[in-house]
């Protein structure tokens, strides 16, 4: 989509501090962390949120969360745990109409979110 943020991210018309890549994902920091780790990884075709997944992209959702688990890793957050957050729709203060996923961590998540 032409006016999508994350759409021009991966055109490279935007640009973001990348930190995993694949054929299918991108994974990037946050413009605005809400943790010391907080990376957000999206499919480079656009989807609109998590709502329009279907079973033909499975192979792309599971590309996804390969490279979220390279994101964790790398970021060394695995072992010590984080948070994955998917935000769908208005409800969900879904802030860009583009699947994403927040991989959070570096400190100890509290209950409820926010």
């Amino acid at each position: 989509m032409s006016d999508c943020l994350f759409c021009k991210i991966v055109a490279g018309e935007i640009p973001s501090k990348v930190v995993a890549e694949s054929e299918l994902s991108l994974a990037f920091y946050d413009i605005a962390p809400q943790a010391p780790v907080h990376v957000l990884v999206i499919p480079k075709r656009h989807l609109s949120s998590v709502n329009d997944v279907t079973p033909d992209d499975l192979g792309l959702f599971g590309d996804l969360m390969s490279l979220v688990q390279k994101v964790v890793g790398d970021e060394s957050v695995k072992e010590s745990g984080y948070r994955l957050v998917f935000n769908v729709g208005e409800d969900g203060l879904m802030s860009v109409p583009h699947l994403h996923v927040h991989v959070l961590g570096g400190r100890r998540m509290t209950w409820p979110p926010g």
